[in-house]
């Protein structure tokens, strides 16, 4: 199979208008909004409960944080700045006045409510994992608070990313996730099945969210003009229709989304290094990234950017090499395998299943790796399933090879959670049920350091030794993109696909 992707597989201009005309010319929308196309509508906007990143982009613009992230991803003040007293004690003081819509002003009261709630196993919050290592919250005076750790902990300040509710209503049971109210820069206005309403406090802009599941028909509400704009969540190919389009833009950015290749280390074939080492050898990540993204990714070597203060600049990679990926799987034990035939050369085949979701994009991607690795004696068998199913299956360890990615990471504590050995589901998200007691040594190690350069360099072995291990093949960051619309100015993108750059846009 060509990389190269045939144009006829682009909608085109004609199509698009064609089936355009099915939408209807009104969509009762005020002109006035910025509208924004989402795939689907915001499942939690209560920040003590909301786990998935749509959710959490827009309760960043309805709550406020203690703390944010730097471009290097270490913790900087939001709401409060703090100092360590001592190993188990972080003092934090409010920096800034914050108002929730009601005038009332944001206290050391609202925060410890807040964190409390998150604390208590009856409010069932998958917050609270993360924050477990609390022993208690202290009250100074109304801008004053104390945390109290269980045992030191050198990365607890970047937990605190949760948005502050105000504690009255917390205390009276308010329905959050229906109705929120933050002391962000937006407001809360209207939640229906067709649309989110926010207000931006500063100048009364409104921003609507729109969920339209089809990407084909976000494209053309686009076009129509009764969307603005839209960020990620096209296919390549419509992101390139869209860039050709007089009335529309598209922006790039640097993403940190990491996409993989994970391995099942239980398979008698996949838990062989020579195995995984030819399949790295075996995929052209770079003229996927050239054909599939246009160039619009980055390639990855560890699940970290190597911006990142943990991350690695000088990570060892694994080059495109068929010969060497030959040579690899002549070094596999191969006896007793079934999954095994040989070809008219007299060479091994090995038969291997990927699952993936029934996504185009992906399932897209998988039939170029299905075509690469034919040429080094693997038959990939791909397997689509609806998102349930297969992310079911993952999580069950039903499967050999998969491909999924790691959105908006930015705490190296991730790696106790994904590469640990105690970390196998349903303990967290060891998917590949990867065991090696040197890298458990190394995330220990790090989670016990409280001298961040020792601790970096401790998260940075274990990268190296994962990457030599290919506990997972690291394949790329992909891109955050916006769609939007010529009249759509002042949009910033972020690198972890934050909506932040609503609150600066403007509409001509």
């Amino acid at each position: 199979m060509s990389l190269q992707i045939s144009r006829r597989s682009l909608i085109n201009a004609t199509a698009l208008a064609a089936a355009g005309s099915l939408i209807g010319c009104s969509s009762g929308q005020s002109v006035s909004a910025i509208r924004m196309g989402i795939t689907a509508r915001p499942r939690m906007l209560d920040p003590r409960k909301a786990t998935d990143a749509l959710s959490s982009r827009v309760n960043r613009l309805i709550y406020r944080q203690l703390i944010d992230f730097d471009n290097q991803f270490s913790p900087i003040p939001d709401l409060a700045n703090w100092q360590q007293l001592d190993e188990l004690t972080y003092r934090f003081v409010l920096q800034q006045s914050s108002y929730f819509p009601d005038g009332s002003k944001l206290t050391a009261d609202d925060v410890i409510a807040t964190y409390q709630s998150i604390l208590d196993p009856n409010f069932g919050s998958a917050h609270r994992g993360s924050l477990k290592g609390i022993e208690s919250i202290h009250k100074v005076d109304n801008e004053t608070f104390e945390f109290k750790l269980k045992q030191a902990d050198s990365l607890f300040v970047g937990r605190l990313v949760i948005g502050i509710a105000p504690k009255k209503l917390i205390d009276a049971d308010h329905p959050f996730h229906q109705l929120p109210v933050g002391s962000g820069a937006c407001e809360f206005v209207s939640l229906t099945e067709q649309k989110l309403v926010l207000r931006r406090r500063e100048d009364k802009q409104e921003l609507h969210f729109i969920p339209v599941k089809d990407a084909t028909v976000r494209v053309l509400k686009l076009k129509k003009g009764e969307l603005d704009l839209v960020q990620n969540d096209l296919s390549p190919e419509l992101v390139n229709y869209c860039s050709q389009q007089p009335e529309l833009g598209v922006d790039w950015h640097d993403g940190t989304n990491f996409g993989y290749i994970g391995f099942n280390f239980e398979d008698s074939l996949l838990s062989q290094k020579p195995l995984r080492q030819a399949i790295a050898h075996g995929i052209d990540r770079q003229a996927i990234v050239n054909a599939m993204f246009d160039g619009n990714a980055r390639l990855a070597g560890g699940l970290l950017v190597p911006e990142h203060w943990a991350g690695v600049t000088d990570m060892p990679a694994y080059e495109y090499n068929p010969n060497k990926a030959m040579a690899l799987i002549d070094q596999l034990d191969l006896t007793n395998v079934e999954a095994v035939s040989v070809d008219e050369n007299g060479r091994p085949v090995i038969n291997l299943s990927y699952k993936t979701s029934n996504d185009p994009t992906r399932i897209r991607l998988a039939t170029i790796y299905q075509s690469q690795l034919k040429k080094i004696g693997i038959h990939l068998d791909i397997q689509s399933y609806d998102w349930g199913t297969f992310y079911s299956d993952i999580k069950k360890g039903r499967f050999q090879l998969y491909s999924l990615a790691w959105v908006g990471v930015k705490s190296p504590d991730i790696f106790q959670y994904v590469f640990d050995s105690s970390a196998i589901p349903p303990n967290g998200a060891n998917r590949g049920r990867y065991i090696n007691a040197q890298a458990d040594q190394y995330i220990r190690s790090a989670g016990k350091s409280l001298d961040l350069k020792q601790q970096a360099s401790n998260y940075r072995k274990l990268q190296v030794l994962l990457q030599q291990d290919l506990a997972a093949m690291p394949l790329w960051y992909e891109h955050q993109y916006l769609v939007r619309r010529t009249s759509i100015s002042g949009f910033s993108l972020y690198s972890d696909g934050r909506y932040d750059g609503l609150l600066k846009t403007r509409k001509a």
